[in-house]
């Protein structure tokens, strides 16, 4: 049975200067990280960020290339199952492009899955675009399909008492 597609993805502020951080702290390559929360009704709630080394092979293609190591995405399962909260998809950056998914990200991505992008171009109005990528399936060469094109979801942030306090 098909997973239903969220509407939208609910984080509050502290999560999403983590994630900013994070990100572009590999600059010019792409940052990566795993996206931990659980799913309320029609919404993805994004609780914990984990961040991840890009190991795509060759390294020299890391500025528009990433790829998340398996033993991170093992350890990060284990985590969230621990703490009961599910591994809800990937963040990437796009150092030199838009904050939607590539051909590249889309062929790659094994859904369904939540896909959050963070542009790192200066003029660009919206910095982040957030994903639904729905069930794909391998094919017996190795490809993927998907029936659905991906959804962009709404994205909402919440203000707290950690985000006005991050000690800087």
């Amino acid at each position: 049975m098909a997973t239903p597609a969220p509407e939208r993805l609910r984080l509050h502020g502290h999560c999403l200067i983590v994630l900013e951080r994070t990100l572009t702290a590999t600059a010019p390559q792409e940052g990566c990280a795993l996206l931990l929360g659980t799913r309320l009704q029609e919404a993805l709630v994004l609780q914990r960020i984990w961040p991840c080394c890009n190991s795509w092979q060759p390294a020299a293609e890391r500025t528009h290339r990433f790829q998340l190591d398996p033993r991170e995405q093992l350890l990060a399962q284990r985590w969230a199952r621990a703490h009961q909260l599910q591994v809800l998809g990937a963040a990437h950056s796009h150092p030199t492009s838009a904050a939607v998914p590539s051909r590249t990200d889309l062929e790659l991505c094994l859904g369904p899955s939540l896909m959050l992008i963070h542009s790192g171009l200066a003029a660009q109005q919206q910095p982040w675009g957030a994903w639904w990528l729905s069930e794909s399936h391998l094919e017996p060469d190795g490809t993927q399909t998907s029936s659905a094109a991906p959804l962009e979801l709404s994205i909402e942030v919440t203000l707290d008492q950690r985000t006005q306090h991050l000690g800087e």
